[in-house]
Parts: C-alpha cells; structure tokens; sequence
C-alpha cells in the first residue's frame, strides 16, 4: 500500500491556507451577490458591493482579504484506506509546520497567544493550536484537509433548550443571538449562520461551528425538517431589519446550515454559530499517487458522516 508522504501534506497545507486567507469561496461569493441584489437600503448596499470590491482585490493582489486572518484550524477526513508516512503523528506535525510558516509567508496576524500571560509566538501554534477535527469515511486511500480560518471572540452563543420549547423556542433563540450580535456589533454580517442541535452542549457547539465553516451556501439538510428550519431561520433573520455589518438592512444571513444530533430525551441543547463576511475556507484531497485535488466544498457532511442506524 503506496503512504502519503507528510512533506506532501505540509506543501499543500501551507497552500491551503493561503487560499483561504485570500480567496472567498464561490458559494459565499455568489450569496453575497445575490444578497446585494435583494438589498433594498442604499448604505447596506453600498458596503456588500465594497466587500465584493476588496475580496477581487485581495485575489487579485494576493494579500489577506481582511487584516484579522483569524484562528487557523484544520478538517481532515481520511479514506478508511489511507495511510500516511509517519502516522497521523507525522500529519500533525505537519500541519503545525505549514501553520507557522504561513503566518510569516503571507503573512498572517499571529492571533494566538498564551490565554493567561497573553504571550505570543508570533506563529498560531502553542498548545491545542491550531486544533485539528478527524472524520473517518468508508473505502478511499485519500485523506481530505481544510483549513478554516474563524474568528475567535464573538458570534457563538448556545442554550440548553427543552422538548416543550420547540421549534418555536429553536426560532426565538436564533432571532435573540442575532439580535444582539447585531446590535452589539458582535458579529460581521452577512453571515453564514450554523445551528447545531441536539446531542450533548458540546455536540451542539461542534456541529454548529461545522454547519457553519464547512458546508457550502446552498446546501440542504437531507433531513425535511432540518431543511425547512433552515429556510425559515434564513428568512426570519433577514426580517430583523439589521443588514451588512450592522447598517440596517435585510441582508444579515446569507444562509442557515442546520445539522442534527440525537439527544437526550428530557433536553434540546442548541448552539448557533456565525462564520462572518471573511469566509475563509479551503480543501483538498490528497492522493498516495502525489496528485493533489484543490476544491471549494469541503463535503465534510457525508452520508456517512451523519449515520443513524446500526450497520
């Protein structure tokens, strides 16, 4: 069986997180458009067209299409089959190297410092930094890294709803979140909005980051009911009369990713998550051949990914 060198995984890590700190995906680029096209208040449409206006730039510069380039963090999702030089040892490892120095190539802010010394090494790494988040899918010799690069301070909150709350109560909260953050300037808008339900508070909070960073604007839930709360949750938070960064508007949510997990019965923890106008992501498949896929979705949510039954 033919390993995937880590030198390989470095290369392309370092890649991978220059994109993201440059290029906006398409997907978001295209909801952003078509969220300026809805946009009915002068000044919310002027500031979503100047967004589009600094991201061509950056791409077309290659500089950071925002000055805070965030925390970066990996997803790798490895075929079943895969097998790396080194272990998944030599894989981190990897992945830390190509962190530090991408935040002196290309460069980016080095955001992350000690929580209690405040000390910074001037590279996004120390301890649980960057975070790296595995998922296993059936058959494949590939292994699938992307890099996202989410702002650190505000934009999450979560509650531990009840049964008898409800959708009613899921809305109320998702209404509330976006409220403050909005008026709080808690957030940058528009959006791409992550709810995650269900399963324990730190389920939730993981599911929500993931719906948020990870799926692409326009995706769906396979599940009806996710999907049409996604739908509704879209369009009540463009209801609230608070548009791109916080001017008033109607484009506050470019889009709603609801993703599910099962849950205690007595319980409905919910978190929300809000991945802001810098939308940094990037993914590719890595082959043992040496070939290198690059790609906008990260297709994190699999079938098998979301199981429910016993196989």
């Amino acid at each position: 069986m033919t390993t995937i060198p880590a030198k390989l995984i470095e290369d392309t890590a370092r890649e991978l997180t220059a994109r993201a700190a440059i290029d906006i995906p398409s997907d978001y680029r295209d909801g952003v458009r078509l969220a300026r096209d809805h946009e009915q208040n002068r000044l919310a449409r002027f500031v979503l067209d100047e967004m589009l206006v600094n991201w061509d730039i950056a791409t077309a510069e290659r500089r950071p299409m925002c000055a805070d380039t965030g925390l970066p963090r990996y997803y790798v999702k490895l075929g079943n089959e895969a097998t790396v030089e080194g272990g998944l040892v030599a894989l981190e490892r990897a992945l830390r190297r190509a962190t530090a120095d991408a935040t002196a190539s290309i460069p980016l802010r080095p955001n992350r410092v000690h929580p209690l010394t405040r000390e910074d090494q001037n590279n996004n790494v120390g301890c649980h930094a960057p975070e790296v988040t595995y998922s296993i899918e059936p058959g494949g010799d590939w292994i699938d890294v992307t890099t996202v690069h989410k702002g650190g301070l505000f934009g999450t909150d979560w509650r531990m709803l009840f049964p008898g709350d409800g959708i009613p109560g899921i809305k109320r909260f998702f209404v509330d979140t976006l409220i403050e953050s909005g008026k709080r300037g808690l957030a940058c808008q528009p959006a791409i909005v992550g709810v995650g339900i269900g399963g324990s508070k730190d389920t939730c909070m993981r599911l929500g980051k993931e719906a948020a960073c990870l799926r692409a604007v326009g995706s769906r839930n396979p599940d009806s009911t996710a999907a049409a709360l996604e739908e509704e949750l879209t369009a009540l938070g463009n209801h609230i009369g608070i548009g791109a960064m916080g001017f008033a508007g109607t484009s506050m949510v470019v889009a709603t990713h609801v993703e599910l997990a099962h849950t205690h019965t007595g319980g409905m923890p919910i978190a929300l998550h809000q991945f802001c106008l810098s939308s940094r992501r990037s993914t590719a498949r890595i082959f043992p051949s040496g070939t290198v896929e690059f790609r906008g979705d990260p297709q994190w949510f699999t079938d098998y990914y979301r199981r429910q039954g016993i196989e």
